[in-house]
């Protein structure tokens, strides 16, 4: 049984700083790509950051130069590090595991999924 759990959620001023963290079981992550996606009230999952198995990494242009995906292999964990957030930031951000590791830059490319954590950043 695959199970993604995220923690590291919370309430954070302007410019601020959040580190969320996935705890994974049921898989070894370093063999799949790990996705971080944000939801926002009414809209689609929309992409965040992947880092692959090869250790490539993308990030979505909304966020890169302040967003840094990380893998802990030995913990079985993927991080996403957000630096100078912005109340836009305010999501509820979601890890994901991509058995088939391809570009998994899409919602669609994603086998499963945690359940969520809430970023909420004041102005």
């Amino acid at each position: 049984q695959v199970q993604l759990v995220e923690s590291g959620g919370g309430l954070v001023e302007t410019g601020g700083s959040l580190r969320l963290s996935c705890a994974v079981s049921g898989r070894t992550i370093n063999r799949y790509a790990m996705g971080w996606f944000r939801q926002f009230p009414g809209k689609e999952r929309e992409f965040v950051a992947v880092i692959r198995r090869s250790g490539s990494i993308t990030y979505a242009n909304a966020v890169k130069g302040r967003f840094t995906i990380s893998r802990d292999d030995a913990k079985n964990t993927v991080d996403l590090q957000m630096y100078s957030l912005m109340p836009e930031d305010t999501a509820v951000y979601y890890c994901a595991l991509d058995e088939m590791s391809g570009t998994s830059t899409k919602q669609g490319d994603y086998e499963y999924w945690g359940q969520g954590t809430q970023v909420t950043v004041s102005s």
